[in-house]
């Protein structure tokens, strides 16, 4: 491609991140350097896949700007043996990103588009340098209850009230990520679960994200 490289653009898509103060641990920075981007953005958006911009991947979903996917990986303090669970895998981009973070650990998302979710394993396979993801179709409000517990969830759409499973699906001392808030705007929450039934609460900021939808959804 003439001008900048991919690696160019990627490299300097995460000065800027750290510049801006979203990235400051150095795990989570290697891996934004590691993961290739434009190999999960459709065709035609690829010119911009190093931009700090949601970028729409198709079934009225998105992926998200690179600074939100910097926020969400510091927010979730994800250690290298961790078990992970992710609802909403779009592209596979977060979640690739997330096993390489946790390279000693696993990985499970949920999608509940099959044609989605099939073209983030293309994806995935495709990038060469994502660790141990596995993506399975479903109700995503209703966690994945086979893998049960995990150390941290994450959600990339907006719900309207934390869903009931993903508290249920959380260790004591995990954490959970969790836009909430209407369909045009949230809030990010980060719920740790500091006991069998206790739960703390963080306010990280107004964000907006594609809706969750679900049964415990919208």
């Amino acid at each position: 491609m003439a001008g900048k490289s991919y690696e160019d653009k990627r490299r300097e898509m995460v000065e800027r991140l750290v510049s801006y103060g979203y990235l400051r641990s150095e795990r989570v920075i290697q891996a934004m350097l590691r993961v290739p981007r434009h190999e999960f953005v459709p065709e035609d958006k690829k010119e911009y896949a190093y931009s700090d911009e949601p970028l729409p991947i198709g079934e009225g979903q998105t992926i998200s700007a690179p600074h939100m996917i910097a926020i969400m990986c510091e927010a979730l303090e994800i250690e290298r043996h961790h078990r992970v669970l992710e609802i909403g895998t779009g592209s596979g981009y977060h979640a690739c990103v997330v096993s390489v973070i946790a390279d000693r650990g696993e990985v499970y998302s949920v999608e509940r588009h099959a044609k989605l979710a099939e073209w983030a394993r293309e994806n995935i396979s495709r990038a060469g340098c994502c660790g141990r993801v596995t993506i399975v179709v479903g109700d995503g409000t209703k966690g994945y209850e086979e893998k049960a517990p995990y150390d941290r969830i994450y959600v990339t759409a907006g719900a309207p009230r934390v869903p009931p499973p993903l508290l249920s699906q959380l260790k004591i001392g995990g954490k959970l990520l969790i836009p909430i808030g209407s369909k045009l705007g949230q809030e990010l929450m980060r719920i740790t679960r500091v006991g069998e039934d206790e739960y703390r609460e963080e306010n990280l900021g107004g964000c907006v994200f594609v809706p969750l939808v679900g049964e415990y959804g919208w």
